[in-house]
């Protein structure tokens, strides 16, 4: 007779403990993403002013929309963070790259563990803390950006009094931040690159640039998409570390779309304004990384 086949163990796994571990992750992302952006959205269709609760919260269309649209404050904020954007971005990525490029040299060993140690603490700052370390850098009396450069002959420098040095400040400290991310990513992407061929590459040439270009450079599109994208999300909702440093002025000068946002919907409690624009930085958000990723992503064969 044939013996039976052996009963597979029972590990008590149910049919639905898979979920049971998904669930909490699920959750999660439900509160703190998706709900608060589908509160906006439908916010964005209402008249919603938390200051004068008893005229209701009524639908109006796209009256908010058109509000936004129209309103040259809101192109104005709009502006200054492409401006912002278009700064801070080209000077994370290069210098993200140098020091990339400088920590895959061979034979570097401890240094390069220590190295690595030393980018995650800007990283592992909150922005607030930055915002406040940028508060004592830049104070015109005692800061160390003004001591730095009276050893050069240069008078101190109002740098959160005027317009231009307000919005180098919060360059200079969104560079210092998140350039060490950059350069972390970049340094993922060149360890993919196959030992033997960067090895014959570098017999072949002298030239750095052309080993770059040729070997390094299409392993880091990956990584240079990663970068463009999630720091695209970043730069356009900065928040904490302005607010911090210079809640948006002196003036306008560094009066971000993200800042202008909080100001109409929680200074002026028009909430169904803010939400429309809120709205349609995510959809520039959605937009522009879309782009990267078909101008940049490519995969490696």
């Amino acid at each position: 007779m044939s013996e039976a086949p052996a009963a597979k163990p029972n590990r008590g796994y149910g049919r639905w403990t898979p979920a049971w571990f998904l669930a909490p992750a699920v959750l999660t992302l439900f509160l703190i993403g998706i709900y608060p952006t589908i509160f906006a959205l439908v916010t964005s269709f209402r008249r919603y002013n938390i200051a004068r609760p008893r005229e209701g919260f009524p639908f109006v269309g796209f009256e908010n929309y058109v509000a936004v649209l129209t309103d040259s404050t809101f192109w104005a904020s709009l502006a200054l963070t492409a401006k912002f954007y278009v700064t801070v971005l080209p000077i994370q990525v290069v210098l993200g790259l140098i020091i990339a490029l400088l920590l895959h040299k061979p034979g570097l060993g401890l240094l390069k563990s220590l190295a690595r140690v030393t980018l995650v603490v800007p990283l592992a700052t909150t922005y607030a803390v930055v915002g406040l370390i940028g508060r004592l850098i830049f104070n015109r009396e005692f800061g160390v950006a003004n001591q730095f450069l009276d050893g050069f002959g240069i008078g101190g420098i109002d740098w959160l009094g005027t317009q231009g040095g307000a919005f180098a400040a919060i360059v200079i400290m969104d560079v210092w931040q998140w350039t060490p991310f950059c350069a972390l990513i970049f340094l993922a992407g060149l360890s993919m690159v196959p030992g033997e061929i960067e090895e014959a590459a570098r017999l072949e040439t002298s030239s750095k640039l052309a080993l770059l270009r040729h070997v390094q450079m299409p392993y880091l599109m990956p990584s240079l998409t990663a970068v463009m994208i999630l720091r695209s999300a970043d730069v356009l909702k900065l928040f904490d570390m302005v607010f911090v440093m210079t809640r948006g002025g002196p003036g306008s000068a560094t009066d971000l779309i993200s800042i202008y946002i909080q100001r109409v919907g929680f200074r002026i409690f028009d909430l169904g304004t803010a939400s429309a624009q809120a709205i349609l930085l995510l959809i520039i958000t959605i937009v522009i990384s879309r782009l990267y990723i078909r101008l940049l992503y490519r995969e490696v064969n």
